[in-house]
């Protein structure tokens, strides 16, 4: 059917008949809702395509499968079709799954590609019927005809279409728990899927699921390692690439969105009664009610739908030209900021419109506690007429900022793509937190490869104070973290001095080529004593670093029980053993010796500071005073060198402290780094000292060790020892041995 046929008809299927009795009566709807709302007994339709000439809404049964009635939206407001769909949401009734057709121009020079033969998905589904599996008839353009503009492709492709279908609003969350101390927050970054899919005291229906996060078995794992906020990976239904599906390969990690409000029912367990809506908000629920918060990895940078060449299966064909960035000089092509084929054009206020409506659904619905938003600068771009500039104060940001649903939630960014100064690492909002790749590779470097200096480990353990600290805002902004979802896991790191990408199909060259890992002499599994003990002890102490700096620790899941994922630095499309968290080889030692750290974090105030650390007296905060191994301060040519050279550190609190800093007061810490190759023996500055860790040893120090006047660092680790409490000659004493470089 052509864009000027059939339009303002009304036409009923050949199969059943219509849904509901009495036949189907659309008026003009309402155009401040986006997307489909019950609305008593009514079902209101909304969707923004400002350049589309007309708009059919489709309604199928509640499975999805059969066409009912076509129906044409006669309502046109400022852009926005909508129609009131009459009795269709009366109780005990099936709600209808739908999808759109749009029409307009084919006109990929213009950069409008409407095509009517294809049913198109809501970007405001809230649950979605189907699965993409990259078949050629979701083509918006006609692949016989040589190229993506000639000609748009005839074929219908209702029949395998992704379709929405009506839902009514869950019930309020229940009330959220009290908010979390900032400074005090300890991020684990899981998958829903990988990490109770081989968890054997989780049942085997539940397994990978949502309702499998939610067992007990998942909750005491999370508690007894002491995290404070876990943050899923999206779980947002995506699509998968055509390229995986050839290889029978599928996107795992998800980072491929074609329905950003709706949880993708791969991670539902399918017990008869629930859904996947459901399934994830009584597993949020169980997280909340466990004392933990929820943090959605969230991606509206980019679709599913990827560059021209790509499917048409939502805003491609709802409205091109407004939904994406298209190159000004060829606009049936699109910016590629992302390196996934397309950019969403937030700049526009219908588009940021959609995204702030998906981010409030995920906290009204679901009570998500917080984002992390992927590729982060994309959202903060101006139109390519500018460049694609990075706007600081962008329009999303102002949204964010003045929104009484989102403005207290904890926002989380990625800061950086593959745009124009594409890396903004510093550059967001005060409030933001933002992921920090310097403090991954410095401490790496440091640690593993000897080849990140005393200069640059004291930034990054002092919170990244050089990045952050210029813009006042507070020193837990730096989100800190040695691995993530993105590279190598913590095993792997120290393991593999090389990616081990085979399986992904790309011919080893896909994933991270300068990981700053090492073997330490064996690639991959080994049965050698000595290389086993050197790879736990640099397990160890790059968690204990990791845990004794200033910001936001992030965790990757498995990390802490040594799981392994055969040296692939770019696991996003396998689905199997590989990602799956090994259960059954867990080392339970190393996950001790984790659940201590985070305890001592959680129980020492000084390692988990609100305030920037300070190098002198007077003013509240922490006192960080740094030295050599001899017990005198770093000379310039100390802190230059480009050596991973031995470093001391002894916090203090505040002796002025008041308001939340005076639970610093009187409390002192020392630690002593040595990522050099030998042993070295420190001075050890006045006092009464403690060691509750070293990380030589597999285990915390139980009961705490005194130590003498001076002590020998083991290579490669790392020393935590507080001030014996209620000594005349503890922390007063060692400020004032510090100040004077004794």
């Amino acid at each position: 059917m052509s864009s000027a046929e059939g339009l303002g008809a009304e036409r009923a299927s050949s199969g059943p008949a219509l849904l509901q009795p009495g036949g189907i009566r659309m008026v003009r709807g309402d155009a401040r809702r986006l997307g489909a709302h019950i609305d008593g007994c009514d079902i209101n339709f909304a969707l923004a395509a400002p350049h589309a000439e007309g708009v059919e809404l489709c309604l199928y049964d509640a499975q999805g499968q059969t066409e009912a009635a076509r129906l044409t939206l006669e309502g046109c407001t400022d852009g926005i079709w909508h129609g009131r769909l009459l009795g269709w949401a009366r109780p005990g009734g099936e709600l209808p799954a739908y999808g759109w057709r749009v029409h307009g121009p084919w006109d990929p020079g213009r950069g409008q590609r409407f095509n009517p033969a294809k049913l198109l998905l809501d970007p405001y589904a809230r649950e979605v019927f189907g699965r993409y599996a990259g078949e050629e008839v979701h083509l918006g353009h006609d692949p016989r005809a040589g190229d993506t503009t000639t000609r748009a492709d005839p074929r219908d492709n209702a029949a395998l279409a992704l379709k929405a279908r009506v839902v009514a609003d869950l019930p309020p969350p229940p009330v959220r728990p009290a908010p979390l101390d900032p400074a005090a927050r300890i991020i684990y970054e899981m998958h829903v899927k990988g990490f109770t899919r081989l968890h054997p005291e989780v049942p085997a229906a539940l397994r990978g699921t949502y309702a499998g996060l939610a067992h007990p078995a998942a909750l005491a794992h999370l508690l007894r390692l002491g995290v404070t906020t876990v943050s899923l990976m999206p779980v947002s239904v995506c699509a998968d690439e055509s390229r995986l599906l050839a290889l029978g390969l599928t996107n795992y990690w998800g980072y491929n969105p074609v329905a950003w409000s709706a949880p993708d029912p791969r991670y539902w367990s399918g017990t008869p009664g629930t859904s996947a809506r459901g399934e994830l908000r009584a597993a949020v629920d169980a997280l909340h009610a466990a004392g933990l918060e929820v943090i959605l990895d969230v991606v509206y940078n980019h679709t599913g739908e990827g560059d021209e060449t790509g499917p048409c299966l939502s805003l491609r064909g709802i409205d091109n030209a407004l939904y994406y960035h298209l190159l000004p000089d060829a606009p049936s092509r699109y910016a590629n900021w992302t390196g996934c084929g397309n950019c969403v054009n937030l700049s526009h206020p219908l588009v940021l419109r959609t995204v702030m409506d998906s981010l409030r659904r995920w906290v009204l619905e679901y009570g998500i506690d917080g984002f992390r938003f992927d590729l982060a600068p994309v959202l903060a771009r101006g139109g390519c007429d500018q460049g694609g500039a990075f706007l600081r104060h962008a329009p999303l940001f102002a949204a964010i900022g003045q929104d009484p649903v989102l403005n207290e939630r904890l926002m989380i960014a990625e800061p950086w793509d593959v745009g124009p100064n594409g890396y903004q690492l510093g550059a967001f909002p005060p409030g933001w937190l933002e992921w920090n790749d310097r403090y991954r590779d410095d401490l790496r470097g440091f640690w593993l490869q000897g080849g990140a200096g005393r200069s640059r480990l004291a930034y990054r353990l002092a919170g990244s104070s050089d990045v952050f600290g210029h813009a006042r805002r507070a020193a837990y902004t730096s989100v800190n973290f040695i691995t993530a979802h993105d590279g190598f896991t913590l095993a792997d790191l120290v393991s593999y001095a090389e990616r081990h990408n085979e399986a992904n199909g790309e011919g080893n060259r896909d994933g991270h080529s300068h990981n700053l890992s090492v073997n330490n002499g064996i690639e991959g599994e080994t049965g050698n004593a000595a290389v086993l003990a050197a790879r736990a002890r640099q397990r160890r102490t790059l968690f204990a670093a990791l845990l004794v700096s200033l910001g936001t620790p992030m965790l990757l899941a498995g990390d802490e029980i040594g799981h392994s994922q055969g040296g692939n630095n770019n696991a996003y499309c396998q689905d199997n053993e590989t990602t799956w968290i090994n259960w059954s080889r867990a080392d339970l030692g190393l996950l001790d010796f984790v659940g201590t750290l985070v305890a001592l974090r959680r129980r020492l105030h000084l390692l988990r500071s609100s305030g920037w650390w300070r190098d002198g007296p007077g003013g509240p905060g922490t006192v960080a005073r740094w030295f050599g191994p001899d017990g005198a301060p770093l000379s310039i040519a100390d802190w230059e060198s480009g050596e991973a050279g031995p470093l001391g550190l002894v916090l203090l609190g505040a002796d002025d402290a008041s308001g939340d800093e005076a639970r610093d007061r009187g409390e002192a810490l020392l630690l002593l780094f040595n990522g050099a190759a030998l042993p070295v023996t420190f001075c050890i500055p006045p006092g009464r000292w403690l060691l509750e860790i070293d990380s030589e040893k597999a285990q915390g120090i139980d009961p705490p060790e005194p130590l003498g006047r001076s002590a020998t660092v083991a290579p490669g680790c790392l020393w935590l020892a507080r001030a014996a409490p209620g000594t005349p000659d503890g922390p007063a004493a060692v400020d004032v041995a510090a100040e004077a470089g004794t």
